[in-house]
């Protein structure tokens, strides 16, 4: 795909057509962290995508292939549509600097971006479960039309290398 084509896709994607919210959720192949958060975003993922939220997997690793792509998604049982961003333009656009990261928009615009829950604390220091589940509360407000109390939180996980 030309970067042309792709920075028209990715506008094309944030632009609204009757959905309530689209979550961009930045994940690596490679990433433990990302990786031990596949059940959670499927979960999410099946109990939103009914009620009108898109949700999109981005790959932002340079030179991954779309087969190790879709390899990855059958390993870890991911249904969740999901994209190549070896360039960058979801990563720019949503501002997304680790994985996993999720940034929630609605009519185009980020309303919320950050961590999916609070289950790590640190690189390598996980709770046992989380007490604070950032994107599901941020989807529950969007759904309800409210906007989310809290807009941005930390996320902990494997840099985006180069990053903006």
């Amino acid at each position: 795909m030309s970067g042309l084509a792709l920075l028209l896709s990715v506008a094309s994607i944030l632009a609204p057509h009757g959905e309530k919210a689209v979550v961009l959720v930045f994940t690596r192949s490679d990433c433990p962290i990302s990786n031990r958060y596949a059940p959670e975003l499927e979960r999410l993922y099946r109990a939103y995508s009914p009620r009108g939220v898109e949700f999109l997997l981005v790959y932002p690793e340079a030179g991954l292939t779309e087969a190790a792509m879709k390899a990855h998604q059958r390993e870890y049982g991911y249904t969740i549509p999901a994209v190549l961003d070896g360039a960058h333009e979801y990563v720019n656009r949503a501002g997304a600097r680790v994985t996993p990261e999720a940034v929630v928009f609605v009519g185009g615009k980020i309303v919320y971006r950050g961590r999916i829950d609070d289950w790590f604390i640190d690189i390598g220091k996980a709770r046992q479960h989380a007490g604070t589940h950032d994107l599901d509360d941020a989807l529950s407000a969007v759904l309800a039309g409210r906007t989310p109390a809290v807009r941005e939180t930390h996320a902990i996980g494997c840099a985006i290398e180069n990053a903006q």
